[in-house]
């Protein structure tokens, strides 16, 4: 960490940090310094082991609410009370223990954007996921148990938020940006038992709460989604993406949909993969980061195919680029609803498409471990070697990503013998 006099040209200065955090430590006052967060946050913070010899960090203020003076001032006087034996974040930490569950939210998030909470093997939490809970406690905790004092929460209390959201006492009409709208529901319901019961979980490892009052609440089982695509569902939607691709859909959005189809990727992993991670040769992609962390999963020359065929559009990675900026298509699923409306099939998701893929390896005959692992369920992290992933593993996604393409191809046929047939009725009527 870098250390220089803390003065509000070197405040200011501070470049913003990729990840995580830097701290500038004074070299006036041993202990004092300001940390930056990659958000632009700047707060004043001291660090000191109290008479137990126990690490502390405190908080003393947000750059621009303190001035650089008013926060030494601070340090001063909060590192002299260590000296004389005292423990300036004990108050804070008793404090806490009184933390509503607003208050614990938000403290959760700072925490966790900032990277000193961890999750799934030990590892910070992604921000996709902080942005879901932030989304569940905006829109359906903080409104129902925002005021509550967290200790004083019971098994109950957790149980009656769950039933509320399911029943859509949080639900709300579509606001104005990208948010869509509040439904409820048991799904949400379930999301947000999970996400306050974490919080509280982390806050009790933290040290902020002496036991976990809510332990034990029952959370809604989720219902297994086995929708799938039969075999005829399949060729009708080849016989739609062909007819969509003539009549002016977005290729670009067709080649991500087709993609999907032909390698059971989630929708983030498909919409989201960039060209540097696909291995041709090797018949994989290396996924620096998935739902499981990151991964290698092989993939089917027909897949290869599609890639292969989509625009590249200098300065975007994507394969599926994004007609603007340097981002990734995002918009599949609405070209998914647009085909299965073609084709006249109802009930269909992004998920629906990647129950399919395992489906059909599970009609070729192939094992449950061996679909567990083409799906990416297994363990297939990038520390293996490229060069040694399992042949039959690249077998089993390569039979079962051509015979969805032949599928679909059957479809795409059907069309155009549909077309070549009224072409010469039309001929006929005009002789």
């Amino acid at each position: 960490m870098p250390t220089a006099k803390v003065t509000k040209r070197a405040v200011d200065a501070l470049e913003l940090p990729a990840e995580k955090q830097t701290i500038l430590w004074d070299t006036e006052i041993k202990g004092f310094g300001v940390r930056v967060l990659p958000s632009g946050l700047k707060t004043f913070i001291i660090q000191y082991r109290n008479i137990e010899g126990i690490k502390r960090r405190l908080n003393l203020g947000r750059y621009g609410v303190l001035t650089i003076e008013q926060a030494r001032n601070q340090a001063k006087i909060k590192l002299g009370a260590v000296a004389r034996g005292e423990d300036p974040a004990k108050e804070v930490y008793e404090a806490r223990r009184d933390m509503n569950v607003a208050e614990m939210c938000n403290w959760y998030l700072v925490e966790a954007r900032a990277g000193r909470i961890l999750g799934r093997k030990n590892l910070p939490i992604k921000a996709s996921s902080l942005d879901k809970d932030e989304s569940r406690i905006k829109t359906h905790i903080k409104p129902l148990l925002g005021k509550r004092i967290v200790r004083h929460l019971t098994p109950s209390d957790i149980e009656q938020m769950q039933s509320d959201v399911k029943e859509g006492k949080t639900a709300k009409p579509r606001g104005p940006g990208r948010g869509g709208r509040a439904t409820g529901g048991p799904s949400a319901a379930s999301g947000c038992v999970g996400t306050i019961q974490a919080i509280i979980g982390h806050a009790k490892h933290k040290g902020l709460l002496a036991k976990h009052p809510t332990e034990g609440a029952k959370k809604l089982a989720g219902r297994k989604k086995t929708r799938r695509l039969s075999v005829i569902e399949i060729e009708m939607m080849g016989k739609a993406m062909a007819y969509a691709e003539r009549n002016g859909e977005n290729p670009v959005a067709l080649g991500a949909l087709r993609a999907l189809l032909l390698t059971g990727y989630r929708r983030e992993e498909g919409q989201a993969m960039q060209r540097a991670w696909v291995s041709t040769a090797g018949g994989y992609v290396a996924f620096p980061d998935t739902k499981g962390g990151a991964q290698i999963r092989a993939i089917g020359p027909a897949a290869v195919r599609v890639i292969e065929s989509q625009p590249e559009i200098v300065g975007n990675p994507h394969t599926f680029p994004s007609e603007l900026g340097s981002g990734a298509f995002t918009a599949v699923s609405a070209c998914l609803q647009r085909v299965c409306k073609l084709a006249g099939i109802e009930g269909v998701t992004p998920h629906t498409l990647r129950h399919t893929f395992g489906s059909v390896a599970g009609d070729l005959g192939f094992s449950e471990l061996t679909i567990r692992a083409m799906l990416g369920h297994a363990s297939q992290n990038v520390t293996q070697d490229y060069i040694h992933i399992d042949e039959a593993l690249k077998l089993a996604v390569r039979r079962t990503s051509d015979e969805i393409e032949r599928l679909l191809a059957l479809g795409a046929a059907r069309l155009e013998t549909l077309q070549i047939r009224h072409m010469k009725e039309h001929e006929c009527l005009a002789a």
